[in-house]
């Protein structure tokens, strides 16, 4: 992604926030990610797009260089241990227009292709418990339930996990 995509990144996470709440789910209210976090996600580098007839159809976010509220699982273990050797995947969305056309298994699949590039042995995400569409998605994807982790404000959220093969 880049500096001129934020506008289109905004209305794709404002389309989100629209499914999510009418499935009764409080995850991405109030605004979030908000157009500073899109462009601090594009600032450093790790926010990507999926361009299908030069419009913006997803997006989503890589980090790999660890990721703070995963350093403590609850309930679980990850399946790669304590270690950071994994690449995060965040604030997925796909537009509603391009849902069920295999955006997830791409944007999954590159995910995973960075991560083993980069020689990291899985693949982590998480997700509001509500959200059963994203939960259902990762385990048709090989993810494997992992525990519980809290963010920074204290929300819960489930954990999942993906070993890599090589």
């Amino acid at each position: 992604a880049n500096e001129a995509d934020l506008d289109a990144l905004d209305a794709l996470f404002s389309e989100a926030r629209s499914t999510i709440a009418a499935l009764g789910i409080d995850q991405w209210q109030n605004g979030y990610p908000s157009p500073s976090v899109i462009g601090k996600d594009i600032d450093e580098g790790r926010a990507y797009v999926v361009e299908i007839d030069g419009n913006i159809a997803a997006t989503f976010v890589l980090i790999t260089d660890g990721e703070p509220t995963y350093d403590r699982i609850f309930d679980g273990t990850w399946r790669t241990g304590d270690t950071d050797d994994y690449v995060a995947i965040h604030r997925v969305a796909i537009s509603v227009a391009r849902r069920g056309s295999g955006l997830s298994t791409a944007v999954l699949s590159y995910a995973a292709d960075v991560a083993k590039g980069l020689g990291r042995a899985s693949l982590r995400i998480d997700t509001h418990r509500g959200n059963v569409v994203m939960r259902r998605m990762l385990q048709r994807h090989g993810f494997v339930h992992s525990g519980s982790i809290y963010l920074e404000n204290g929300d819960h959220r489930v954990a999942y996990e993906k070993v890599l093969t090589a």
